[in-house]
């Protein structure tokens, strides 16, 4: 089966980046389970908790990764680097995810045979 990967490089709210990015893979997730979701550098952003978009009137699409387990999408992968880099820990972000050092998440990228970016 051919592994499907999304990463996710954009902070959200900055542009529609982030929001098309979760529509593509709730799409995909109908089609296969070989997905594979990667939150990198500023891309952790995404999943921090407490986010309050309508202060900047965008429309607030955060809390539909916490819909990701329901369409069957469980690797999740967050670079524990870019984490540290800004300061934050796994206690901040809205979903369980796996942790990985940057260069497990390298690794498991070379494995995905698409990869689309965000």
């Amino acid at each position: 089966m051919n592994n499907l990967g999304f990463v996710f490089r954009q902070p959200p709210h900055g542009s529609s980046c982030g929001r098309e990015g979760l529509d593509a893979l709730l799409a995909a997730s109908a089609y296969t389970e070989a997905l594979d979701v990667f939150f990198l550098g500023d891309g952790v952003l995404q999943l921090l908790k407490h986010q309050q978009p309508d202060a900047i009137l965008s429309r607030n699409y955060i809390a539909t990764f916490k819909m990701l387990p329901l369409y069957d999408i469980e690797n999740i992968y967050v670079c524990q680097q870019s984490l540290i880099e800004r300061g934050l820990s796994v206690d901040d972000l809205l979903i369980d995810v796996n942790i990985c050092p940057h260069s497990e998440l390298v690794t498991r990228l070379h494995c995905c045979h698409q990869i689309l970016t965000f």
